[in-house]
């Protein structure tokens, strides 16, 4: 049959089995649009108030589903708002396929009205983009996009349609998924991808030389990081961790790996972990990081990191093997595979002595009352006792980013959406509507600072239009926090450009002019009292939290530094 362009993609996107679209429509992808009018009963299109925040919205519903999330953008400025969006799923390995409309084939290289070289600008941050200048090429080139995004380490796939391949007509024939590796020209496009992104068969050698490397271990600690929890790998981390017998610590993108309520969760390592976490990370004599890049926030001195221990990666990406700290050991796979494999051969362990000395550290801040503010404790514990204990959880960056990770117990992958890469302020409430959108039976809530807060607000338009009831708590300090942090332990109390104290809006004022609830408050029984109003209200709401401008996040180790140099314990 023949289709045009438009609706071709559409019927590619329903071969993904897509049912939730997010963008902002514009000039040049108008026959994407038109055509999407007339498949509005299978495919639901949520209009944001940015295009960034239908980029954030598509990543929280990827991350917090498991499924690809998609994106919509017309050409110019409308492309060019995704990108930060863009990074921000390339850094966290977030499968999202971002689909823009360019200008028509004759208009190209002449400066025409909103043209951009979007996949010239998207090159450095995604796995792969493409540009479609004729419709007999698109319905290969989306099947080939879907692919790439999820196979291997997850990412964001980029496809610049011009505007006259949507426009015209082209013979078309369903395909399904399972014939796509085997189908002519599209079946060596994807067998080419494979062999590019796939993950590589687990060597059995290697496999052998690890367990017998945790059987000479008296000191084993295991990094849970974000590859478990992309991989959908708890259970089987989960298995090892306890064959093993080894504390657990956990990065930031890799909360939901292990239940943060188990006995052998250590809590997060490395500038802001716990105690625990990093003096475990020092006296160990077996290091075993599942899924983690050993980030400048994690391994801070690369040199001293885990000094006293044997170094072993297990990642999918074989570019992060030795990439900032160099291993004694490695295993290129996915993680689900590697550790189902050696859940096979290690024998159950007991290293309840070491296990004594890790868990005499703290593996939680605690904080003392203040009559006039709440402190970050007080905050999450009441959400964590009046909220169900699946809540799904999506953060700005920030303070109240770590507090949240610290505090909170999540037990399941997608549980928590935050930006742990990029570190992007205002990927918050982007993130939680497209977490709410693809688990409509889910408690969704979006804790952030005023600082990122200010950032996108603007779609709690967003919020309102769909009536998806997120409730916004705001950490407000009248300050970027954890700039002010830095400013008063590095740079003597030169407080540059950070205190927003007379600075608006009045965050429940914002809501109500959006047509949303809120409430200010200042102790823990106005806090219980709004989060009841909220949970009732069936709409947004918005919780105005105050915390005193000085409150830090404890423990901290400054950049570069050993990871036991705490600069606050």
């Amino acid at each position: 049959m023949k289709l045009t362009g438009a609706q071709i993609l559409m019927e590619c996107l329903l071969e993904q089995e897509v049912d939730t679209v997010f963008g902002y429509p514009g000039g040049t992808i108008l026959n994407v649009y038109d055509a999407l009018y007339r498949y509005n009963d299978k495919i639901k299109h949520v209009l944001t108030a940015h295009e960034q925040g239908a980029a954030h919205a598509a990543d929280g519903y990827a991350r917090s589903t498991g499924k690809v999330g998609v994106c919509f953008a017309t050409s110019g400025p409308g492309a060019t708002n995704l990108t930060t969006g863009i990074a921000t799923a390339h850094m966290d390995s977030s499968p999202v396929v971002f689909i823009s409309c360019n200008v028509a084939r004759n208009l190209i290289g002449k400066d025409s009205f909103q043209e951009v070289d979007i996949t010239g600008i998207t090159m450095p941050i995604t796995k792969c983009n493409y540009i479609v200048d004729s419709v007999e090429k698109l319905a290969d080139t989306v099947r080939a996009a879907f692919a790439i995004a999820k196979s291997g380490r997850p990412g964001p796939v980029f496809i610049d349609i011009l505007k006259n391949a949507t426009g015209e007509k082209a013979e078309f024939k369903p395909l399904p998924q399972a014939e796509h590796y085997t189908e002519g020209k599209l079946g060596a496009m994807m067998r080419r991808s494979s062999q590019d992104f796939k993950a590589p068969e687990v060597d059995e050698k290697d496999l052998k030389t690890l367990v017998d490397m945790i059987n000479a271990s008296k000191k084993p600690l295991l990094i849970c990081g974000g590859g478990v929890v992309r991989g959908r790998a708890h259970q089987e981390f989960l298995e090892f961790a306890e064959k093993v017998d080894a504390p657990v610590a956990i990065t930031l993108m890799g909360a939901g790996g292990i239940c943060g309520r188990n006995p052998l969760a250590t809590g997060m390592i490395g500038m802001h972990g716990t105690q625990a976490s990093n003096m475990a990370c020092d006296a160990c004599d077996l290091l075993i990081s599942v899924g983690c890049r050993f980030s400048d926030r994690v391994a801070l001195a690369p040199k001293t990191f885990a000094k006293q221990a044997k170094i072993v990666h297990i990642d999918i990406d074989r570019a992060e093997i030795n990439k900032n700290v160099h291993t004694d050991h490695h295993i290129v796979g996915d993680a689900k595979r590697v550790l189902a494999k050696l859940n096979e051969m290690v024998q159950p362990a007991d290293h309840s002595d070491w296990k004594k000395y890790v868990f005499s550290f703290k593996t939680e801040t605690e904080y003392d009352d203040i009559d006039d503010a709440l402190t970050p404790k007080q905050i999450l514990s009441s959400i964590a006792k009046m909220l169900p204990e699946d809540t799904v959880v999506a953060t700005d960056v920030g303070q109240h980013q770590m507090w949240s990770i610290q505090h909170f117990r999540f037990d399941y992958p997608g549980q928590l959406l935050t930006s742990g890469g990029f570190g992007t302020m205002g990927f918050g409430l982007g993130a939680a509507i497209g977490a709410k959108v693809g688990n409509p039976d889910k408690t969704v809530i979006h804790i952030t600072g005023d600082g990122s807060f200010r950032m996108n607000c603007n779609e709690l338009a967003t919020v309102q239009d769909y009536g998806v009831p997120i409730i916004t708590f705001v950490f407000n300090n009248k300050t970027l926090g954890m700039v002010r942090q830095w400013q008063t332990l590095i740079y003597d109390k030169r407080y540059s450009e950070t205190t927003l104290s007379e600075r608006g809006p009045d965050f429940v004022a914002l809501a109500k002019a959006y047509g949303l609830g809120g409430a200010h408050v200042s102790n823990v029984a106005e806090l219980e009292a709004a989060i009841e109003e909220a949970m009732k209200c069936g709409h947004g709401y918005i919780i105005d939290c105050a915390i005193d401008m000085d409150e830090k996040v404890r423990p901290m180790v400054g950049g570069g530094s050993h990871i036991t140099d705490f600069l606050l314990s």
